[in-house]
């Protein structure tokens, strides 16, 4: 059985036994969550959340991007949010990785070198507080001041809030 049967086999256990309003794509919070696409990080119950409360958008090492960006001014603009919650996180896989080393790893197995940025970092504060500038200095997001970074360690669960 492969990865996807066995998650299309829980699913079908599930059955509609998942909380929350699913009755619009606003969010209820008006809140956007952007955080890491490392399956440790388990959003909905970190927070507490049910379905219909926020907007939770994933990618590797929870770093903003043009694509983030992209999502946000949707999730803004269209769907109601108002507050960014950042969240990195401890021992990330990008910590393990470097820009050029990655990039040229790409190119030789592939012929083609990426133009987009990695975005690997070696300190997980700094990488928080470049993404939360980044949000704060978009001009595509009309809701800019109501933004916070935090460092999710991923061994204690515990949230630390980068100023």
């Amino acid at each position: 059985m492969t990865a996807i049967d066995e998650l299309l086999r829980r699913n079908a256990e599930l059955g509609n036994a998942v909380p929350g309003d699913r009755s619009s794509p606003k969010p209820s919070m008006r809140v956007a969550i952007l955080t890491c696409m490392d399956s440790r990080i388990r959003v909905f119950e970190i927070f507490g959340l049910k379905q219909g409360e926020a907007h939770v958008l994933r990618n590797a090492g929870g770093v903003v991007t043009d694509d983030m960006i992209r999502s946000l001014a949707l999730s803004q603009r269209k769907l109601g949010t108002r507050e960014v919650l950042l969240v990195h996180h401890t021992n990330c896989g990008l910590e393990l990785v470097t820009e050029d080393d990655f990039k040229n790893e790409l190119e030789r197995d592939s012929g083609l070198r990426p133009p987009w940025s990695v975005e690997a970092f070696r300190e997980v504060k700094d990488s928080v507080r470049g993404s939360v500038n980044r949000v704060k200095h978009s001009a595509f997001l009309p809701h800019r001041d109501l933004v916070r970074g935090f460092v999710y360690d991923v061994h204690t669960g515990a949230l630390t809030e980068v100023d």
